[in-house]
């Protein structure tokens, strides 16, 4: 006779079962695992797009575009006789006006970021989330926020050179840093090299970029030459202190402090002085990386609203406060009429000198901070609010704290305009920038009624690469130039320090 041993198994369960014996009746328990996965779906994308810029700047589709964008641009007309005369004898005819005028050009450049999706992982994502679309939209943010960015900051033409020889001294008691003779080199930043540092990693000079497709590319890191090394005898208890002749252009520096010849990465700041207390950190960055010029891209980038502000070439108005006590700089100063004396200043020449208004203030946390202090400070103003409607049946409530949402702008023709404070995720502290989004009604004769402009030769776009592996490869493009009309429209306020 032949036994069933399925059969003979689940009897026996079943008895063990019944007679609430053995391990199965009282062994299982949520640790062993035998219960659902609760996996929520879709998967949650917990990270900041902020593009205030690409969201706010006018984009233009460009038809027939070939590599570049061209304009011609009349920038004054000039009255005969006396410019601002125009009295003529009767029955006499005036003398000729002229005018300067002068043709601009923006090459078109190209931004994207490539991903790719395993036919596994593509699989394996359904029922959870259509893994294709996500990997679509998460490469379009990315390089939205990378068009951010370029378009405050990416930089074609302002090469920051060699900064001057720092100065040093040494003074004070009461600090750590150990007694030697130390060697100073310093390298200036621009915004794009003010991100691409830290002290971990250092300082970026060049990369060279393997794509999707094999091929290889160098981008600079946006860093200036190094200076020459300057040596500081320091004794025990005193600090040492560096000062750098300021670089328009430049929104940071880089301290390399050390021994001459083993100088090292100590310290990146936003001002054009630093100050050391204490004993310097090992196993950073050696100076001796630096062996170029790394500020620019003139090959692969555009210049963005920060650097066509900062290029000496153009007419933006420029602020870049004064060095003051090293280590601790030049802070904005409060009016003492609820303003910013330095912001006035920059409003009033831009309405003096070219009949403009800016019309939004991009700063950073810092600036917004600073700038609140000096309008609401201790003899300006309260920074308690009240709020009637207050919650838990009380008649009102206090509510601490305080910021600026507007600015208000009284070089204007209308009697004034109130302009937008705004925090922008990719200033650095000690630098604000004013931006005049619209020309105003009298240069609007022409068509002209932006300040700036997205020109776009193929809006954004999507890549899906012939298959070569067991993976669909995507790429997101844009092929575009910030052009900027006028680029008096701009005002920048730099070497801010915190206070």
């Amino acid at each position: 006779m032949f036994i069933n041993p399925t059969k003979e198994t689940l009897a026996l369960t079943r008895h063990s079962l019944a007679n609430g014996r053995g391990a199965l009746s009282k062994g299982v328990t949520i640790a062993t695992g035998l219960t659902w996965y609760d996996l929520q779906a879709p998967s949650k994308n917990i990270y900041p797009v902020i593009t205030p810029l690409r969201n706010s700047i006018p984009r233009v589709q460009r038809m027939n575009a070939s590599d570049a964008a061209r304009w011609k641009q009349v920038t004054a007309l000039t009255g005969s006789g006396y410019d601002s005369m125009g009295w003529v004898p009767e029955g006499q005819r005036s003398g000729t006006m002229s005018y300067t005028a002068s043709q601009k050009s923006a090459a078109y450049v190209t931004i994207g970021e490539e991903d790719y999706l395993t036919f596994e992982a593509e699989a394996a994502a359904q029922g959870l989330e259509d893994e294709n679309s996500m990997v679509t939209l998460r490469l379009l943010q990315k390089m939205m926020r990378k068009e951010e960015i370029g378009l405050l900051a990416g930089n074609a033409s302002l090469m920051l050179g060699t900064p001057s020889n720092p100065t040093l001294s040494a003074s004070g008691t009461g600090a750590t840093l150990p007694a030697a003779t130390y060697s100073v080199i310093v390298v200036a930043l621009t915004l794009e090299g003010w991100k691409n540092a830290s002290l971990s990693s250092g300082i970026a000079t060049t990369k060279t970029i393997t794509g999707a497709d094999g091929k290889t590319f160098v981008l600079s890191g946006g860093s200036s030459n190094k200076s020459s090394n300057v040596t500081q005898a320091v004794t025990l208890g005193q600090s040492l202190f560096a000062t750098v002749a300021a670089l328009q252009g430049a929104v940071a520096y880089a301290w390399f402090v050390g021994a001459a010849g083993n100088e090292t990465l100590q310290a990146i700041s936003t001002l054009n002085s630093v100050a050391f207390s204490a004993p310097l950190s090992g196993g950073r960055q050696v100076a001796s990386v630096v062996t170029g010029d790394n500020s620019a891209n003139p090959n692969y980038a555009f210049d963005g609203l920060l650097t066509q502000s900062l290029n000496p070439s153009n007419l933006a108005y420029v602020n870049t406060l004064a060095t003051g006590t090293p280590g601790t700089g030049t802070a904005l100063t409060a009016s003492g009429r609820g303003s910013v004396a330095e912001i006035d200043t920059m409003l009033q020449s831009m309405w003096d000198n070219y009949r403009i208004s800016p019309t939004v203030l991009y700063v950073s946390s810092q600036e917004l901070k600073n700038i609140t202090n000096k309008v609401l400070g201790t003899g300006t103003g309260s920074l308690l609010r009240y709020d009637a409607g207050a919650t838990g049946g009380l008649p009102y409530g206090v509510v601490a704290g305080g910021t600026i949402e507007f600015y208000f702008n009284p070089f204007a023709s209308d009697g004034g305009t109130k302009m937008p404070i705004k925090v922008h995720p990719d200033l650095p502290p000690g630098t604000l920038i004013a931006y005049a989004e619209h020309l105003p009604e009298w240069y609007q004769n022409n068509e002209v009624p932006n300040v700036a402009e997205v020109l776009t030769r193929r809006d954004y776009y999507r890549m899906d690469w012939p298959p070569r592996t067991r993976q669909r490869e995507y790429g997101v493009y844009v092929e575009e130039v910030l052009a900027v009309y006028a680029t008096f429209g701009l005002g920048v306020i730099t070497n801010i320090a915190n206070g």
